[in-house]
């Protein structure tokens, strides 16, 4: 498969169509995750009412759950919306922040796993590590302590839940169980930001409206690394999410 070319042509088509992306996501981190899905070229909703978030969905290309900011009510807003979306044919993107830290959020991150179709997973190794495991107590933060991603993690709990895994990190590993990419752009100063996670789980979701998961969540993750290296100073004003430009670094493999 020709990944490089195949993001470069969802990235246009996505900003051709400009699609709804709906959000029921982290609270520390709404504004960022709206605007990283406007500056990709998608259209953002955050709406998490339990009310209206089924109707939303329905409407929406691709649907954000985050557990960033857990509460029982957006739990519940997340079955709903995410139910809605699966009988409507609408792409499901699922991050498990900091998930293994209690069993409030581990049991949550398993329902939803169980109850609804993920197009894709994003996560860091411990996040990922977690749900493979159905173990909490594993980390109580959102960064990841357990080092590397690990391809053969991603590969298999892709395998097993019919879905596309990716575990961002030093190195971006994702999988779909058939194929496996690692991703080595990015920039060490993207961890000392908040939010820069949710972001990518927004850019994925922005792809998954126009393209297959894998695809998807390699142009996410393309986004955030190429766009953190081409920063301010650093060339951005030149890059303008551009990932067909010969001056770009791709760094990309696939097993």
């Amino acid at each position: 498969m020709e990944l490089i070319p195949a993001v470069a042509r969802a990235l246009e088509e996505l900003r051709r169509q400009r699609p709804l992306i709906h959000h029921i996501t982290n609270f520390v981190t709404m504004t960022d995750c709206a605007n990283a899905t406007l500056a990709i070229g998608a259209s953002p909703t955050m709406t998490n009412a339990v009310e209206e978030v089924a109707e939303m969905a329905a409407a929406a290309r691709a649907l954000v759950l985050n557990l960033g900011t857990l509460q029982a009510w957006t739990l519940e807003a997340m079955l709903a919306a995410g139910k809605s979306a699966a009988a409507h044919g609408v792409p499901i993107v699922f991050d498990p922040v900091g998930a293994g830290g209690t069993t409030f959020r581990t049991q949550a991150a398993l329902r939803l796993l169980d109850e609804l179709p993920m197009a894709v997973i994003r996560g860091n190794a411990s996040e990922i590590t977690c749900l493979a495991a159905h173990k909490s107590g594993q980390d109580f933060g959102v960064d990841s302590r357990l080092g590397p991603a690990d391809p053969a993690l991603a590969s298999s709990l892709a395998s097993h839940l019919g879905t596309t895994v990716a575990i961002t990190g030093a190195v971006d590993v994702l999988s779909d169980g058939c194929q496996t990419a690692e991703i080595r752009n990015g920039c060490p100063l993207l961890t000392y930001v908040t939010g820069t996670g949710c972001m990518t789980t927004s850019l994925i979701a922005s792809f998954a409206a126009v393209a297959d998961p894998f695809t998807a969540a390699a142009g996410g993750i393309l986004a955030m690394g190429i766009g953190g290296e081409a920063g301010p100073g650093r060339g951005g004003e030149e890059w303008a999410g551009d990932l067909s430009r010969p001056s770009l670094r791709c760094l990309l493999s696939i097993k």
